[in-house]
């Protein structure tokens, strides 16, 4: 409880809004603005008291809330999303983004954002057209898929075609694959939004063909596979390839669905990264329909891809689900780019940053690590700095078994510890997301782009201020 006497010392805020201070500020900001900026002050020097038990005087609390006042305007002038500096080692980091897009991707948001398009509109015939025509000619083409639709992203893909398909019937699906996306999604969850029926075959680490088989009945309308795209089983497995179950599928006259998830449109495979099995060679197995994210392994823009056959695809177009999860035309103009890049496959390795980072050789990484090492050294700085060898996930729930090789710059500073180091990065401008480990803070420049590198290095060197 805060003590009375102590709150009575607090100024008012017309005085707070009567001083020179404020005057400034109010000559180059919205009064509202000052006027909000100064009550929520208060309420934190208020909330303080009580916690703290502080005791200053009027004069003193002026003073203080007055020296913070101009921080917290230009919190307020901020935008929310900032781009963050990613030296966490992680490619597909969902909670920074995901895949960031390459320049080309960019420059086509940037175009189609800043003014009109031909977004619904046949240039050449003069009348409306799909906004789908867009990219989908090149998802068949990259794919080898008779018929393509884009939604705004794989869950919303998954529970269109569960909708469009299966509502008030039967989907058979291994219990092994019943998994959660992240978010707490979950497979389960979202078959039941979309109203089908979840029939649950084998166990956990084991699953047959038979069990599909026992399981079919005239309520079956979809057999599903899902990819364990963010973690694995390993030991006493056994699970249905996607092949043998488009037979059986073909056998009972039931369509077979795959959520690939990952969407990668090159084989990773000849460059080392097994499991990164791509979009082409998942429809060549034989299913039905096969789902996958845009922004994972293909690189670009949140999207969810459905692939396959006419019969199978073209109904969800025009389904009433497909209208509110239809994606918008920066995501389309993102997507075309990245496209585009992709139908030249050495070109995609260059220019696609995903693909980049993941197939970036160890000794770049570790050029870059030196690269940062030398900026910071020059700086005479009291951080503790040496080069260490790690080894790191794509993540974003692609290729759970895969680790790359890096080199991290582990930072350590004599007086503050490792975790205020994390936390000063983090609060820093700009944002540096790091790691820590073994008790320093771990920089992982796998994550890092080359221009980014002076700029990290100002961070760092700013975070170890010793205040």
């Amino acid at each position: 409880m805060p003590d009375p006497r102590a709150l009575r010392t607090l100024p008012s805020v017309a005085s707070l809004l009567a001083s020179a201070a404020a005057g400034g500020f109010l000559r180059s900001h919205p009064r509202a603005v000052v006027l909000g900026a100064l009550r929520d002050l208060l309420g934190v020097a208020r909330a303080g008291i009580g916690e703290e038990r502080v005791f200053l005087s009027r004069e003193e609390w002026s003073d203080r809330i007055l020296s913070m006042l101009p921080g917290e305007l230009a919190s307020r002038e901020a935008l929310p999303m900032r781009r963050v500096i990613n030296a966490s080692g992680v490619i597909v980091h969902t909670n920074l983004g995901r895949a960031p897009l390459p320049e080309e991707a960019v420059a086509a948001v940037v175009d189609t954002a800043r003014g009109y398009s031909n977004l619904e509109f046949d240039l050449a015939e003069g009348k409306r057209s799909s906004r789908l025509s867009l990219v989908e000619g090149m998802l068949r083409a990259r794919t080898g898929a008779e018929c393509a639709h884009v939604v705004n992203n794989n869950a919303a893909a998954v529970l269109l075609c569960l909708a469009g398909h299966a509502r008030g019937r039967d989907v058979i699906v291994s219990r092994g694959e019943l998994v959660e996306i992240g978010g707490s999604f979950r497979i389960p969850d979202i078959m039941a939004e979309s109203g089908a029926r979840l029939v649950e075959v084998g166990t956990t680490n084991r699953t047959r063909l038979s069990d599909y088989e026992n399981a079919v009945t005239g309520q079956t309308a979809l057999l599903l596979k899902v990819r364990r795209s963010n973690f694995s089983i390993h030991g006493f497995t056994e699970e249905v390839r996607t092949a043998d179950l488009a037979r059986l599928g073909e056998r009972a006259g039931i369509p077979v669905m795959e959520d690939q998830g990952s969407g990668a449109l090159i084989d990773l495979s000849p460059h080392g990264i097994p499991g990164a099995e791509s979009l082409r060679q998942a429809l060549s197995a034989g299913p039905g329909i096969v789902t996958a994210s845009g922004d994972k392994l293909l690189g670009g823009p949140q999207a969810g891809i459905i692939l396959g056959k006419e019969d199978l695809v073209a109904p969800l177009k025009t389904h009433p689900l497909s209208r509110a999860v239809r994606v918008d035309k920066m995501c389309l103009a993102a997507l075309s780019a990245v496209l585009r890049l992709h139908a030249d496959e050495r070109r995609a390795r260059e220019r696609v940053p995903v693909l980049r980072m993941l197939l970036e050789p160890e000794g770049r990484v570790r050029a870059r690590a030196r690269r940062l090492m030398r900026a910071l050294r020059a700086s005479g700085t009291v951080l503790s700095l040496a080069i260490e060898r790690g080894g790191t996930s794509p993540g974003g729930g692609a290729l759970p078994d895969i680790f790359l090789p890096t080199a991290c710059v582990a930072v350590s500073h004599p007086r503050i510890p490792e975790e205020a180091m994390e936390e000063r990065l983090r609060r820093g401008t700009p944002p540096v997301v790091a790691r820590i480990g073994k008790g320093k803070v771990l920089i992982d420049l796998r994550t890092v782009r080359d221009d980014e590198v002076p700029e990290l290095a100002a961070a760092v060197l700013d975070a170890g201020k010793n205040d």
